[in-house]
C-alpha cells in the first residue's frame, strides 16, 4: 500500500466527522487537517487555469487555493509561498496540485498519509475519485434524529425542519451508493454511536482497514484538537473534552414530539437499516407529510442529474486528473519547455 493513500473522510453534517478527523490525526502516521474549502472549487473551477502541465498554470492555481480566505488554507499552518512553488514543481494534474497541499501539512507534523475531511464530500464521491483514484473513504454514520436536532442548534444551519430531515436521508442514501461501488477495499463505515461507546476496538478495525497499526492515542481526540480544530469553531467545544457517549440519544430532549414523529416517518426504513431503533409515536400530520415529500423532491433526483453530467463529462477529451505522487513521476523543469508529458488516461477514469 502507498504510504501517502489518501484517507477521505464523510458524513452527514454534525454526525461525527470533525471527532474522527481528530481520531486519525492522532495517529502517528496521519494527518488530517481542519475542513478546507478548495478541493471541490478548485474541480469546479479547473477550466480556467488552462493546461496544468505548464508550470505557469499551477502557479496561478496555486495563488487562488492559498491567497482566497473562503478555502480556509489560512488554518493549515503553512507557508503560502513554499506551497506555491512546490506545486508549480511538481506534476502536472489537478489531483497532483491540490495533493501537494495536504502533504505539506502532513509534512508539518512529520508523517508519511495525509487526507482530508468534509462531508460535502459523500455527495461527490466521483469527483474526488477522479482526483485520488486511490482515495480510502471512511464515512461515519449517526442516528438521523441527533443530527437532525444537532443541526437545529448551528448557528449557521439556514435550512429548516424538513430541509434538514431531507439532508440525512440524502446523506444515507449516498453513502448506500457508494459503499455499493467502492467495495470493503476503498469503503469503511463506522456509526457514531458504536466509536464513542468502544473507541478502541472501533478504530482498531479503522487502522486494519487502512492498513496501519492501531495507535492507542487515537482514542483521545481532545489531545490534537488545540491542534486541528480552528478556534473559531465554537461548535466544535466538544472536541476539546473525552469521547462520551452522553449525546447519544439526546434527539429525546431536544427535539418536539413532532418533530421526531416527523423524523421516524421519514426516515424509518434508513433509521431502521442502519440500526437505530424507533420509539413508536404517532404519525405527523398529513400536511407536515407533504411538506416534507415537497422538499425532498429535489435531493432525491440531484444523484440522477449529477450522472447525467458525469456521464456527458466521461464523452468530451479532457486532460488528466489524478493524483500522481512526485515520488512516483517527478516533474522537471525542461518539461514545461518541451512537449507536454501526458499521464495514462486510465488514471483519471475512476
Amino acid at each position: 500500500m502507498p504510504a501517502d493513500r489518501p484517507i477521505i473522510v464523510v458524513g452527514c453534517p454534525r454526525s461525527g466527522t470533525t471527532m474522527l478527523q481528530l481520531m486519525l490525526h492522532a495517529h502517528a502516521r496521519i494527518a488530517i487537517p481542519p475542513e478546507t474549502r478548495f478541493v471541490l472549487a478548485a474541480y469546479q473551477e479547473r477550466r480556467d487555469f488552462g493546461d496544468l502541465t505548464v508550470a505557469a498554470n499551477r502557479r496561478a492555481l496555486a495563488r487562488r487555493i492559498v491567497d482566497r480566505k473562503e478555502s480556509r488554507f489560512c488554518d493549515l499552518g503553512l507557508d503560502a509561498d513554499d506551497v506555491v512553488e512546490r506545486i508549480a514543481a511538481g506534476p502536472g494534474t489537478l489531483g497532483s496540485v491540490l495533493g501537494t497541499v495536504f502533504q505539506r501539512y502532513a509534512a508539518r507534523f512529520g508523517k508519511p498519509r495525509w487526507g482530508d475531511k468534509r462531508p460535502a464530500y459523500l455527495h461527490n464521491i466521483d469527483v474526488l475519485l477522479r482526483l485520488f483514484p486511490d482515495a480510502q473513504f471512511i464515512n461515519i454514520v449517526r442516528d438521523g434524529r441527533d443530527c437532525v436536532a444537532s443541526l437545529k442548534e448551528m448557528s449557521w444551519h439556514r435550512l429548516d425542519i424538513y430541509a434538514t430531515v431531507a439532508a440525512w436521508a440524502r446523506a444515507v442514501d449516498d453513502a448506500r451508493r457508494a459503499a455499493r461501488r467502492l467495495g470493503p477495499h476503498q469503503w469503511h463505515e463506522v456509526r457514531y454511536e458504536d466509536l464513542v461507546a468502544d473507541p478502541h476496538g472501533r478504530l482498531a478495525a479503522m487502522c486494519a482497514y487502512l492498513g496501519e497499526d492501531y495507535d492507542p492515542a487515537m482514542a483521545e481526540p481532545s489531545a490534537v484538537a488545540g491542534v486541528a480544530v480552528p478556534s473559531f469553531k465554537t461548535w466544535h467545544a466538544l472536541t476539546h473534552a473525552p469521547v462520551t457517549t452522553q449525546r447519544v440519544q439526546s434527539w429525546q430532549t431536544r427535539l418536539s414530539p413532532e418533530e421526531i414523529a416527523l423524523c421516524e416517518a421519514a426516515l424509518g426504513s434508513r433509521l431502521a437499516a442502519a440500526g437505530y431503533e424507533l420509539s413508536g409515536t404517532v404519525r405527523p400530520a398529513p400536511a407536515q407529510l407533504l411538506r416534507y415529500g415537497w422538499t425532498a423532491a429535489p435531493q432525491r433526483l440531484t444523484p440522477a442529474r449529477r450522472g447525467l453530467s458525469l456521464a456527458a463529462g466521461r464523452l468530451r477529451p479532457r486532460r488528466d486528473l489524478a493524483y500522481v505522487p512526485a515520488a512516483v513521476l517527478p516533474q522537471r523543469a525542461a518539461a514545461d519547455a518541451g512537449p507536454p508529458h501526458r499521464l495514462d488516461p486510465s488514471l483519471g477514469q475512476r
